[in-house]
């Protein structure tokens, strides 16, 4: 096991994995910007550096920095939590150059896997269904006009490098689609230094089912069951939970086979999520694989009673599994409801600003993953997810009905939070009846 691990993040997941080393018996080094100076779990870890001011560019995501205090602390490990550098490959390799584990997987499987039309050539090498698409980037606009018609409207315009929701556009129509390909290329470009874009078949009221897996480097890959993720706006996740209530046990079992295929198709160790679209016949189609821990694998922490956090430490330093997929149950239902700092009645506008009231809930089954307090300010330059509320029972009524007492109970102010519609998600029949999409959001409010 490392003896000494820096932590390259922020907030909740900077303190989520400060608690799993303190269990592994692992100390703690944390970095932190000139906005975060102060924040209480700081004190927490063994040593905290600060590496730049508020703005990530100057700070979590300076990956020669990062690597820099590591080298001062003297730590054998850097993880890198989820988004800032987290998918970077080029970051796991300057860690490994410097002689410093990169908590997660190989450069390569990162590049290969983050790499959506790679992916999707691996994945029909491993025999895992891809939805319909143009089978490699489109650079002529007339050929993308071209495919599209032969495939039917509408169609999704995607970002080879994509990731998190971002780089896609729904388009409907010729028009519409000549509009968004120049800007569709501009905006790759930006957000991921990659202009490449492909085109895919647009599958209407579908559901959003990703499969956690962990592999280890003795060439060991289990699933962990799926989790349902339809529940989004602007293909950011609001809502999340286990089981799907939405695919058959047939179904589950071949999205959880497909998910490890994949995963060993690419040589995968560490944890990570093969994301996949079911349609309304339960034919389910590869979206993408994340290669890193997920915001919501809380979910299968309840329901599987595994602690992901902790084996991906444990992987990373040479361990492993010492279980079977035999072992892995999903036992009871478990839901995540993502409490974000926004107005939900704005267009989940960001609502930055101080918190001067900050009650959460509590009881058996309830989990809140959170480094919001009364008298701290929320920060307008960085992500609106402030906690996330889980909670696990036997039943998914049961966990419906406990889920709406917490988010009673959950009380933050002044600042506008997605919580009171959450509370309307959480009573409304559609979902109450599990008979969601991952259009619900936009079509009921």
């Amino acid at each position: 096991m490392f003896s000494r691990i820096l932590i390259a993040n922020r907030g909740e997941i900077a303190l989520r994995i400060i608690r799993a080393c303190k269990e592994l018996g692992v100390q703690t080094v944390c970095v932190y910007s000139e906005e975060d100076r102060g924040a209480p779990y700081l004190r927490l870890a063994d040593q905290a550096f600060c590496i730049g001011p508020a703005v990530a560019a100057e700070s979590y995501l300076k990956a020669d920095r990062i690597i820099a205090a590591a080298e001062v602390a003297n730590v054998d490990a850097i993880h890198p939590g989820y988004g800032f550098l987290a998918e970077n490959s080029q970051f796991a390799e300057a860690c490994r150059d410097s002689k410093i584990d990169f908590i997660g997987p190989s450069a390569e499987s990162m590049r290969l896997l983050g790499n959506k039309i790679e992916a999707k050539k691996l994945a029909k090498k491993a025999k895992v269904p891809n939805i319909p698409w143009t089978e490699g980037p489109v650079e002529d606009d007339a050929e993308a006009v071209r495919w599209a018609a032969e495939a039917g409207y509408p169609v999704m315009i995607k970002a080879a490098g994509g990731g998190g929701g971002r780089g896609i556009r729904l388009v409907h129509n010729e028009a519409n689609l000549r509009h968004n390909l120049p800007a569709a290329r501009a905006e790759a470009q930006a957000a991921f230094k990659d202009p490449s874009i492909y085109l895919e078949k647009a599958i209407e009221n579908g559901r959003h089912v990703e499969v956690q897996i962990v592999g280890d480097l003795s060439g060991n890959v289990l699933h962990f069951y799926e989790r349902d993720c339809s529940l989004q706006r602007r293909h950011q996740k609001l809502v999340e939970e286990s089981p799907s209530p939405g695919i058959s046990d047939r179904t589950r079992e071949e999205l959880c086979k497909s998910a490890v295929r994949l995963a060993r198709a690419a040589n995968y160790f560490s944890a990570g999520t093969v994301e996949f679209l079911v349609d309304h016949k339960e034919r389910y189609y590869l979206l993408e694989m994340n290669t890193r821990i997920q915001v919501e694998h809380p979910v299968t922490e309840m329901v599987t009673n595994k602690d992901l956090m902790q084996w991906q430490i444990r992987v990373a330093a040479g361990e492993s599994l010492p279980f079977k997929q035999r072992d892995i149950r999903q036992r009871g239902a478990a839901i995540e409801c993502r409490i974000n700092a926004e107005d939900p009645d704005a267009g989940f506008r960001p609502c930055p600003g101080p918190i001067d009231d900050f009650r959460q809930p509590g009881g058996m089954g309830v989990r809140v993953d959170t480094y919001a307090h009364a008298g701290m300010r929320v920060s307008s330059r960085y992500d609106s997810m402030i906690a996330k509320l889980i909670v696990h029972r036997p039943t998914r009524a049961e966990a419906i009905h406990c889920m709406q007492r917490c988010l009673e109970e959950f009380i933050i102010g002044p600042i506008k939070t997605t919580i009171p519609r959450h509370r309307e998600i959480l009573k409304h029949p559609d979902f109450i009846k599990g008979a969601y999409d991952t259009g619900f959001i936009e079509r009921t409010w």
